[in-house]
């Protein structure tokens, strides 16, 4: 190959990328996440992929939780930019387990913020919490695993209306404790050195 053939080969691999939106070229993988802000969660590392270059988009907030922002990303990609594969991400030890509720809703009362009267999106003024549902708005994890939202998300995105029913969704545990994903509901640990998974007589 010339050099120039290579100069032109390099450019058209640019352009490619800038351009993609407008030529409508998907992400590498076609694949959504949505993952937990968690600095202990590396979601490239995780799931093999190198989301910052063009395989994935990924989407982080706290909980990695299925919001009204997360379902509004979700259906653009799935249904304009050529997405077929939703991963959600839940982990161990998540901040979202660390409090409840209430309590958090009493840190914010005490530093002065009426919680009834919050606006919610700048873009969308008209949308307002309903009076006491702050708390809920937040989404803590109270009294559930991370197993079981994990779970639960999977489901509610597998049968949202605004998803296609062809996108592949799964959800997945990252473990901070030993750097792996599982499954829901699946650890490892439970069947590993036990007699009886052995198959003992």
């Amino acid at each position: 190959m010339t050099l120039k053939h290579q100069l032109e080969s390099d450019f058209q691999q640019q352009s490619n990328w800038s351009l993609r939106r407008q030529m409508g070229i998907p992400n590498n993988r076609r694949l959504w996440v949505c993952a937990c802000m968690d600095e202990r969660l590396p979601v490239d590392e995780a799931l093999g992929i190198r989301g910052d270059n063009g395989d994935a988009h990924v989407f982080r907030n706290a909980g990695g939780v299925i919001t009204d922002d997360a379902i509004r990303s979700a259906m653009l990609t799935c249904n304009f930019f050529g997405t077929e594969e939703i991963v959600i991400i839940n982990h161990t030890e998540c901040g979202m387990m660390s409090a409840h509720t209430d309590t958090l809703l009493k840190a914010f009362k005490d530093k002065g913020v009426d919680t009834d009267n919050v606006q919610i999106d700048p873009a969308t003024p008209e949308l307002k919490l309903e009076q006491g549902s702050f708390g809920k708005w937040i989404r803590m994890f109270d009294n559930k695993s991370v197993d079981d939202i994990c779970a639960e998300q999977v489901e509610y995105v597998r049968n949202h209306p605004l998803i296609p029913d062809h996108v592949t969704v799964s959800g997945w545990i990252w473990e901070v404790e030993t750097g792996h994903l599982r499954p829901p509901h699946q650890r490892l640990s439970e069947k590993v050195n036990s007699a009886k998974e052995m198959g003992a007589k």
